[in-house]
């Protein structure tokens, strides 16, 4: 498995919007109406609000790629970046996705150590995200990589809510 691991520019949005777009719907399409999931991803990966959050000085993406294909890619944030836990000693992982037809070929474990190490470079004592409650194979994933329950959000999508699990890894 030939890879690399690279920061996100703003030369990447366009790529960084149609993978986000792609491996959010193959994630979540049995799970929301078409309306509500057109809604969101409109929101969430529009180009100009993209642009923003790759130009924030506390939020980092990351593409996997392989060959000349973007695999996956990783967003992590620290700081006032971060969405529900604000706290100066954490990383979130907001986002990690690996394209479907990538699943089962260990990129997913590749994007979490990549996060792991950069709560190192940044010298975080923990690591948190939320995942769908629903979203089994996430789950199991994380408790692999040593992630426990520390409470829940609501999610909303369109119109749909949802419940998130907030997770958490200690690092030291």
């Amino acid at each position: 498995m030939d890879f690399i691991i690279r920061q996100c520019t703003k030369d990447d949005a366009v790529v960084l919007q149609e993978i986000s777009r792609q491996t959010y719907r193959d994630t979540f399409s049995t799970a929301s109406t078409v309306a509500d999931m057109e809604d969101y991803l409109q929101k969430a990966y529009d180009l100009v609000k993209l642009k923003k959050e790759i130009l924030n000085k506390n939020t980092f993406f990351y593409f996997i790629i392989t060959g000349r294909t973007v695999v996956g890619y990783l967003k992590l944030n620290i700081g006032a970046a971060q969405t529900d836990i604000k706290d100066d000693f954490s990383l979130e992982i907001e986002r990690i996705y690996v394209r479907k037809e990538a699943h089962g070929q260990k990129f997913g474990a590749v994007l979490m150590n990549k996060a792991i190490e950069m709560a190192k470079v940044y010298q975080k004592q923990y690591i948190w995200l939320g995942v769908w409650e629903n979203n089994q194979r996430a789950f199991n994933f994380y408790q692999k990589n040593r992630f426990y329950k520390i409470g829940e959000h609501e999610f909303v999508m369109g119109k749909a809510s949802q419940v998130d699990w907030l997770l958490r890894k200690d690092l030291c």
